[in-house]
């Protein structure tokens, strides 16, 4: 039974969603599958890859035969370096201990490149916020420039009103106030006349 490791379709329409499975080569792409051996999300930047390393390999020294996609996956998750590696302690070139350090350094680099990448995305994302909202800013400063004349030529009349009718305000209350007193000599004379 010849033996493939390749991507199983899921998810949505437009938004895949792979799983990495080992399944027997005349199976359909969605069908059965021998195991599960991770995930792949290539909506994500950069892509999310969960992959069980140890897995793999066993399949691998068991003569399963990647696909070109999942072949890529392997080669960015360091599957086939480390069979590569396992082959040369079959040899006795190397040994388990020597084997996993190097392992182990290479996956310090790739994390640390993987790493500056995400931290170039964030840069970079977060520069274009930056910029948008300083277009935004300018925006809002042309319009306000644009406005400013039409809103001092409407608080120069909305003034006007308002010292217009202080002005009749105040003239009529000094009208009434000199009423009174003129009316108040004449309450007096009748209260002399009593």
């Amino acid at each position: 039974m010849p033996v493939k490791i390749r991507l199983q379709r899921h998810g949505k329409k437009g938004k895949p969603f792979y799983w990495v499975v080992a399944a027997d080569s005349r199976s359909k792409r969605d069908g059965k599958f021998l195991e599960k051996l991770g995930t792949y999300n290539p909506n994500t930047n950069p892509a999310t890859i969960n992959l069980d390393v140890d897995g793999s390999v066993k399949w691998l020294q068991n003569g399963a035969q990647p696909t070109d996609t999942a072949r890529a996956i392997l080669s960015y998750k360091g599957v086939l370096l480390k069979h590569h590696l396992l082959g040369g302690v079959k040899k006795g070139a190397l040994t388990e201990e020597q084997v996993e350090e190097k392992f182990n350094a290479w996956l310090e680099e790739k994390e640390k490149t993987i790493q500056s990448k995400v931290d170039g995305l964030d840069k970079a994302k977060a520069d274009a916020k930056a910029k948008a909202l300083e277009a935004e800013k300018e925006v809002n400063e042309k319009r306000a420039a644009a406005a400013l004349p039409e809103v001092e030529e409407e608080v120069a009349e909305a003034t006007e009103e308002v010292a217009e009718t202080t002005e009749a305000a105040a003239e009529e209350t000094v009208e009434e106030t000199a009423a009174p007193a003129e009316e108040a000599p004449a309450t007096e004379a009748s209260t002399e006349e009593e």
